[in-house]
């Protein structure tokens, strides 16, 4: 008992606002499967999977192995800063502090239903905050359009089943207002940003911008984000976890969210 509690103490000192979750409390996986299915950027390569073994030994017992290649930005996924921001974090260098906390869920979802290539802006940002509160600073905030229902449909989650150059002027689906992730960093210290879309910007964006914005301050994104219709408001505290590719632009990502 005593080194369990050593261990809460340090995990509450490097992670400032951490707190045990309550017994009875949910996990909700916020990931995808990453499969053949797995929705991808149009130039990306794809996720693939072979087997290198599987099935019983000469020796009589059971053994499986398999091997994959994948682009970083695919799949449920973390942009580092590097991504669009030169001489910031590689996926292997961001903090866990900005990986782990409270987190907030802003649902444009109705906004979506009308316009499929809405721009989240600070006043919707600040119309959430009228009926939740402020967003309290250092908090990973995640965005709700309702895009989630469409993966694996790439024709509904990306506006396109086309690959290749092309088919990126055919991209459509909402993303955050640079202005918006400006504001975001200057007015609520944000630790990170999440999106139920293949982008942080709207599939329509030519500059990337708010990619720009939130890298260069080392802020990273998580894309592609699972079961956010399952998430209150307020009170989930998220685990955002990329695989350590040692100097990586991004990564597969395992995103969990605790609810109690």
């Amino acid at each position: 008992m005593r080194k369990q509690a050593a261990v809460m103490v340090l995990i509450s000192l490097l992670l400032p606002g951490w707190a045990p979750a309550e017994e009875g409390g949910q996990w909700i996986d916020l990931t995808h499967v990453l499969s053949e299915d797995s929705v991808f950027w149009p130039t990306a390569n794809r996720f693939h999977k072979t087997t290198d073994f599987e099935g019983v030994t000469e020796k009589g017992f059971y053994y499986s192995a398999y091997s994959f290649s994948t682009a970083e930005h695919g799949g449920t996924h973390i942009d580092a800063p590097i991504h669009f921001a030169e001489g910031r974090q590689h996926v292997d260098e961001i903090p866990l502090e900005r990986l782990i906390g409270s987190a907030v869920v802003i649902d444009v979802a109705a906004q979506v239903q009308t316009d499929r290539d809405h721009l989240i802006s600070i006043s919707d940002i600040k119309a959430w905050e009228a009926g939740n509160g402020a967003i309290p600073q250092a908090s990973i905030v995640l965005f709700h359009t309702g895009f989630g229902q469409y993966w694996p449909d790439a024709e509904r989650y990306l506006g396109t089943s086309s690959r290749g150059d092309e088919a990126v002027a055919e991209l459509s689906f909402p993303g955050l207002d640079p202005a918006a992730a400006e504001w975001l960093i200057q007015q609520r210290a944000i630790k990170s940003v999440g999106i139920d879309t293949a982008s942080i910007d709207r599939g329509k964006s030519q500059l990337f911008k708010t990619h720009v914005v939130l890298m260069e301050q080392n802020v990273p994104a998580f894309e592609n984000v699972a079961n956010l219709d399952q998430l209150p408001a307020t009170g989930a505290w998220v685990v955002a976890l990329p695989v350590k590719i040692k100097g990586g632009s991004g990564g597969p990502l395992r995103i969990v969210a605790r609810i109690d």
